[in-house]
């Protein structure tokens, strides 16, 4: 089978999207990348039980939140079986429960499970210079999302270039 899905999992400002952006400069066929930011970002202000950010960096995911999540999931699973390549960029913050949900919706697809760790206070810096994050959320995230996930490859960009990340992640796509 050919990998049809790459899953990156990280906590707040760890280097996803910056690896999601290169895996789409070095994999030779044409690879869309969805994040979560992106679903976010999607979601009307007004949801009930949605999602909320807390002053210290802390996240809640409502029911209505999670509601839009699984019919978002169930759309990106049917876009890859429709033909499409995908990146996800994704932070799990229920740690394997999250993964399991992407499991179920992307059932039958041939998936590789990345996990992108970064030393939390090295994710803090980053926040800190984005300035489009809560402070404390990458500090809060940065091993939270790695509880009980199991990955085929784990890549860790405290020290290492996010183009450095992709090619090693793009070696593993088969």
């Amino acid at each position: 089978m050919t990998t049809r899905v790459i899953v990156l999992n990280g906590g707040s400002s760890s280097g996803k999207s910056g690896i999601a952006r290169c895996l789409q400069a070095v994999l030779p066929e044409p690879w869309l990348t969805l994040g979560v930011d992106t679903l976010i970002d999607a979601i009307p202000a007004g949801v009930a039980e949605g999602i909320e950010f807390a002053p210290d960096g802390g996240v809640s995911v409502g029911s209505g939140f999670q509601r839009l999540e699984d019919a978002w999931m169930t759309g990106v699973a049917a876009m890859v079986r429709a033909g499409a390549r995908v990146v996800i960029d994704d932070a799990f913050l229920g740690g394997a429960a999250s993964q399991q949900r992407w499991r179920d919706a992307l059932n039958g697809l041939e998936v590789l499970w990345v996990g992108v760790r970064c030393d939390g206070a090295v994710a803090a810096g980053r926040e800190m210079a984005r300035g489009d994050r809560v402070a404390g959320m990458a500090e809060a995230q940065a091993d939270v999302v790695h509880r009980g996930v199991a990955y085929d490859l784990e890549v860790d960009t405290t020290e290492r270039e996010a183009l450095v990340c992709a090619r090693e992640i793009a070696a593993r796509v088969e």
